[in-house]
Order: C-alpha cells, then structure tokens, then sequence
C-alpha cells in the first residue's frame, strides 16, 4: 500500500508536467541549493538563458514569501543559532509550452484581506502599469513592521509573461491556504 500512495503521488506530480517541486520547511540556506538544483535542471533541458533567470528570479521570490509570511513555522535554538523554518509548497513545470511557478503556505486569516487586495490591484494592470508600480513601492520607506511582500509581489508579476494567478482556501478559523502561480 505505501509503494502505491507514492507512486500515484509521483504519477500526479509528472502528469501535471511538474520539473521540480518541493513540499516541508524550508530556509534561507535550504533555498540556495533548491535554486541550484532548479538551475541545473533547466540548463539539463537546455532552456533559453532569458528564460531560465525569469525562472529562477520568480522561483526565489517564492521561496522568499514562504520563507517569510508562512503561517507554520518550527522556531527555537540549537548550538547557540536561532533557527527558523516555514513550511510551504513550491513547484516549477510547464504548461501549454510555458513555464509556471507555483507555491503555497499557510497564512493567518487576518491577513487575507490586505494581501487579496494587493494581489487584486497587481493582477488588474498592464505591464506598464505592473513596471510603474513596482518603481513607486522601490521609492517607498518599508514600514518597520514590512518584510516587502508588495515589492516581492510586483517583482513576480513584472517577471510574469501572464497575469499572476492566485487563490485562497480556508483552513479553519485561524488560517487559510494561500497559492500563487506565474507563468513565463
């Protein structure tokens, strides 16, 4: 029974054209090898240079906001270093002969609102508007209790050959599953 749930889950993952993807706790130090191992990957499958950093940039920033505002985290102490993980789901794959980059992570419900409405207003311009409005976020003071979700956000949708895609799930009371795709 365990071969089978495996290999059916492997089964989804290829069928979906899914190249590269990754699901647990990640880090700052756990996110360089994954994008050494993305990069390695698409210079296997000999993918255009241009494209290949539009990959990766969009991959980091990702990676960056689960990193980030991940709602399930595992914090404590270990030899003298603080440690933090945060949970979440990234996968690279291709679809109708596109890349996409896709990722997920648990985020409080409070917090919902706010981040709908700056992905709404993203998802809602053009790319001249995408480009003007990522400049005005560059001139910006990060507020003190920011860690740059608008400008990471605006970075993705800039790198995007589409507009960004993403959703939100309830979980329970306190957190809802948050995704969000790019396509390039």
């Amino acid at each position: 029974m365990l071969a089978k749930e495996y290999y059916q889950l492997n089964q989804s993952v290829r069928n979906q054209n899914i190249i590269f993807s990754f699901s647990g706790y990640v880090s700052e130090r756990l996110l360089f090898s994954l994008g050494e191992i993305l990069k390695q990957k698409l210079a296997l499958e000999e993918t255009d240079l241009n494209t290949t950093k539009k990959v990766f940039s969009i991959f980091v920033e990702q990676v960056q906001n689960i990193i980030r505002y991940s709602d399930e985290k595992v914090t404590g102490e270990a030899n003298s270093q603080k440690i933090e993980f945060s949970s979440g789901v990234i996968s690279v794959g291709v679809e109708n002969e596109r890349f996409f980059v896709v990722c997920g992570n648990l985020v409080r419900r409070q917090d919902v609102p706010d981040l709908q409405s700056r992905l709404e207003l993203i998802h809602a311009l053009d790319k001249d508007g995408i480009k003007a409005y990522y400049k005005e976020k560059m001139k910006e003071p990060m507020a003190e209790d920011s860690k740059g979700a608008s400008l990471g956000l605006a970075e993705i949708a800039r790198r995007s050959s589409l507009p960004i895609e993403f959703d939100f799930m309830k979980v329970d009371e306190q957190k809802e599953f948050f995704c969000l795709k790019a396509y390039i």
